[in-house]
């Protein structure tokens, strides 16, 4: 395992427990206890974690682990929820994206799909995530359009009043939101206030709302609130949300499709 591999398992493990002990995670991974003081060591340098005496913890409840270091965890139904969101869009259409693992699987979705392979443009895709316009820049069929502002490392987001100056001035047919949590009493939420009022402003904008979240993220709550569920249209998610989570949305009128 490279040491690249080692560090996203490590975070993703403290994240996921809070707390993590050397040899806990040696057994886990597989390698020496040494190898892991030393990544430990490593990661509490760029404040990625907390060491302690014979292990580490995060630095908070509210923790959250950067973009960067995100695994692939539920790949495979992140991979099925976007390819269902990319399936909601009309070609022609103005689409709007935030940052987040699920919503850059959206932005693949979309570029592979047959029938955006020509157009002038065959979407117009409204992005204040770096790595998003990034990987759809390349496609010449699709007319990027980034917001500006200032970019967030943790999710290479921009944020602040440049974007809102940008979002102030379009319209979108859709926004696909990523979320941390959505929950049909509080509704969307992120970790940052920043990235979330750029993300309401996207809402806004936009004629009809998606929301694109592994069922892990369901009845979670973050401190930032992007908008209520009633703004919500569609809810996409996977096969394991349960019955009674699925009803709950439906009872709010949101349109849940489980992939």
């Amino acid at each position: 395992m490279s040491r690249d591999a080692r560090w996203k398992a490590l975070l993703e493990l403290l994240v996921e427990r809070g707390r993590l002990e050397v040899e806990e995670a040696a057994a886990e991974l597989a390698v020496s206890a040494a190898t892991i003081r030393r990544d430990l060591d490593q990661l509490a340098e760029q404040q990625m974690l907390v060491r302690t005496r014979g292990g580490a913890v995060v630095h908070g409840v509210s923790y959250e682990l950067p973009l960067r270091y995100k695994t692939a965890r539920q790949a495979s139904e992140k991979q099925r929820i976007a390819k269902a969101v990319a399936d909601l869009v009309v070609p022609g259409e103005a689409v709007g994206l935030t940052g987040g693992t699920t919503t850059t699987e959206v932005a693949r979705a979309l570029a592979v799909r047959g029938d955006l392979t020509t157009g002038t443009p065959a979407l117009t895709v409204v992005t204040n995530a770096l790595n998003i316009a990034n990987e759809l820049a390349v496609r010449p069929q699709f007319k990027i359009v980034v917001t500006g502002g200032v970019a967030r490392p943790q999710s290479y987001e921009l944020i602040g009043p440049l974007a809102d100056g940008v979002l102030g001035q379009i319209t979108l047919d859709v926004a696909v939101l990523g979320v941390v949590g959505f929950d049909v009493v509080h509704g969307a939420a992120a970790h940052d206030e920043a990235e979330a009022a750029v993300n309401r402003l996207l809402c806004e904008r936009a004629a009809r709302v998606v929301v694109a979240a592994d069922s892990s993220k369901l009845g979670g709550r973050a401190f930032a609130r992007i908008c209520a569920a009633e703004l919500v249209d569609t809810l996409v998610t996977d096969t394991a949300a349960t019955p009674e989570t699925v009803r709950r949305f439906e009872e709010a009128g949101i349109r849940v499709l489980a992939v």
